[in-house]
């Protein structure tokens, strides 16, 4: 594969999204996106895991109708997986374009998942393109990328899991326009469950009530209580003939933790409401 081939291929590959996602706007953020976006301004996006923080950036790119170019940021993950790197193809050494470098490209959205969970030497890389350069050093290939007012970096993580080992730094952090995400209240959060599993309201609101008491034992157990994402799998059990407290378990109560105390505690709850 020649390099140009290699480089239409990597374009082929990105996120086109052609059908609306379902999001539902919990608060301003779609505007305040919309108005970054604008003006070319990076975007941080704060909150709880499973809280709707990824469907949010999918929503965004398909009303912006833009590419989407999404990275699920590890404890490996380095600057040169971003940028690109060389590769030995076919006996050729090529150039093969990194994720980042692709969505700049392209003028893209390029959304790093959880970037604390990325190695210090990604901000090195991040900097220049989050302020008003917006450029991305490439310095293997001599080669300086330049953003089209199309492209725009967003960022997420979860402020609960912040430590002295992961924590954003502020030079990061003051780049960014931050939108802070929470779970929908439980009227719309019931609405959610209900779009995306099928299961009738009344089961929605028993699973949003349950969420909610085991939201009540963060910092008493739980590092996180029960996500929407986590309803949603509930529910789709549900859907699926499994018994509601059967579905609570696998769906909610083993994914929030391995405690045994913790786990029966979890267990009286979801036997209060079910």
């Amino acid at each position: 594969m020649s390099g140009p081939q290699a480089l239409r291929r990597l374009d082929a590959d990105l996120d086109r999204i052609e059908a609306e996602p379902y999001y539902e706007p919990i608060g301003s953020e779609v505007a305040l996106f919309e108005a970054a976006w604008k003006s070319r301004v990076p975007v941080l996006l704060k909150g709880p895991t499973g809280c709707g923080k990824t469907r949010f950036v999918e929503h965004m790119a398909w009303r912006l109708a833009r590419p989407l170019v999404t990275v699920s940021c590890h404890d490996d993950l380095t600057a040169s997986d971003l940028v690109g790197r060389y590769l030995i193809v076919d006996n050729e050494t090529v150039w093969m374009d990194g994720p980042l470098a692709r969505a700049v490209r392209s003028g893209s959205l390029c959304y790093l998942d959880e970037i604390v969970e990325a190695r210090k030497d990604t901000t090195v890389v991040i900097h220049p393109l989050a302020d008003s350069r917006r450029i991305l050093p490439m310095e293997k290939r001599g080669e300086l990328l330049r953003a089209p007012d199309e492209f725009m970096l967003i960022l997420s993580y979860n402020p609960g899991y912040q430590s002295v080992l992961k924590e954003l730094k502020h030079s990061t952090r003051q780049r960014f326009v931050a939108i802070e995400f929470d779970y929908p209240r439980a009227d719309l959060e019931a609405k959610i469950v209900v779009s995306e599993s099928g299961i009738n309201l009344h089961i929605a609101e028993r699973l949003v009530k349950f969420a909610a008491l085991t939201r009540n034992l963060k910092g008493g157990g739980l590092d996180e209580g029960a996500s929407t994402r986590l309803l949603v799998h509930a529910a789709q059990l549900m859907q699926r003939g499994v018994a509601a407290h059967a579905a609570c378990t696998a769906a909610i109560s083993l994914a929030l933790s391995d405690d045994p105390e913790m786990l029966a505690a979890i267990d009286e709850l979801a036997s209060a409401v079910f």
